[in-house]
């Protein structure tokens, strides 16, 4: 299995044309277009998995630079995804909000 990276992508781009695009260099499990979550528009970047890692090596080589709708496609393999911690209420200096400076009066 190979989990790819497909940035730089038009706004119009459909994930059936990305499909046919990677089917020339093997099996295509699934293909996924990110969508903006208030909008619905494509948010320019997808993912496509294929079932054989080497089939997906080849396309990698194959399609990264290549044009689709005017575009210069980045296709890279796929990072693993980075599980983000929520708020919490800390600043980003990992500290609590807080109470002033300066000294104590006693």
């Amino acid at each position: 299995m190979k989990n790819i990276f497909v940035g730089n992508l038009d706004f119009n781009t459909s994930e059936d044309e990305l499909r046919t695009m990677f089917e020339a260099y093997g099996q295509v499990d699934r293909v996924s277009i990110m969508t903006d979550r208030d909008t619905g528009r494509s948010r320019g970047f997808g993912f496509v998995e294929m079932t054989n890692a080497e089939d997906g090596e080849k396309a990698i080589a194959a399609l990264n630079g290549s044009q689709l709708g005017g575009r210069t496609l980045n296709v890279n393999e796929a990072r693993p995804k980075v599980e983000r911690s929520g708020g919490g209420g800390k600043d980003r200096g990992g500290r609590g909000g807080g109470g002033g400076g300066g000294r104590g009066r006693w």
